[in-house]
């Protein structure tokens, strides 16, 4: 677990992410379903669900992507309906495709994220630095990112995600495709990031992962069916594993219909 978080600069009182009532409707459809939830300063916070069960409408929402349909919601202190621009200054953002392109160099990467950031160029070239020291990439500052191998890609792309201090950082399948020892050490990069009071909100569709989480919640048909802690969701279906807790869900949802 990602355990006791250090406070980042700026950072807001009460919980980083809060949602109540939230609900994203198009036309007669309800993608998602008055969901309400808080997720704290340095959570490592799972946000599961099978595909079409609303998990990526509800990210877009929280990344003031998408405007509520209902509800309200919060980000590092900001409404996702009245100010996503203020949103989408202060969290980080890595999705399964990794966010990188491919014909620019490891160091140009870097660079541009930066200035979309807006970091000045001299905290550009010492984040740059420091990053690539901490990854072991220094060496290849002048590699196109294509060449790297995918666990390095997804490294990068997390620690990019990173480089302006946000508050919360959005991960949507980040492992997608990566071996299990590779997971396991971008999980390590979780830990670190938690312990410095970086808030992450995860959805993947690898079940172990939900072990790693802090709390994990489960949406299902649009609705969040589920929300406690790995132990707590297996004490409280009786599962061995949250594999089982999730089947048990779906099956679940299936017998209302």
């Amino acid at each position: 677990m990602s355990g006791a978080a250090t406070q980042l600069p700026g950072a807001v009182a009460g919980p980083v992410i809060r949602a109540e009532g939230l609900t994203k409707t198009f036309g007669a459809f309800t993608a998602v379903d008055a969901i309400s939830f808080e997720v704290a300063a340095g959570e490592i916070f799972g946000f599961l669900g099978a595909n079409g069960a609303g998990k990526t409408t509800a990210m877009r929402m929280l990344c003031g992507l998408l405007t509520p349909s209902g509800g309200v919601a919060s980000v590092a202190g900001f409404d996702v309906g009245r100010e996503p621009e203020a949103i989408k200054r202060r969290i980080g953002y890595m999705s399964q495709k990794f966010s990188l392109y491919d014909d620019l160099t490891v160091r140009e990467n870097i660079r541009f994220y930066g200035g979309v950031y807006g970091l000045r160029t001299t905290e550009i070239r010492a984040k740059t630095e420091a990053l690539l020291g901490r990854l072991g990439l220094a060496h290849e500052r002048d590699a196109l990112v294509g060449s790297l191998p995918l666990g390095w890609k997804q490294k990068l792309a997390f620690s990019v995600a990173l480089l302006h201090d946000p508050a919360v950082v959005f991960l949507d399948e980040p492992t997608g495709g990566v071996d299990p020892i590779t997971r396991r050490q971008f999980w390590d990069l979780l830990y670190e990031a938690a312990a410095r009071g970086v808030t992450v909100f995860i959805t993947t569709h690898y079940l172990d992962e939900a072990e790693y989480c802090d709390r994990v919640s489960i949406m299902v048909d649009g609705r969040m069916a589920a929300l406690d802690t790995p132990a707590g969701l297996k004490q409280q279906f009786g599962a061995a594993d949250m594999n089982e807790v999730f089947l048990q869900l779906a099956r679940g949802a299936k017998n209302t219909e």
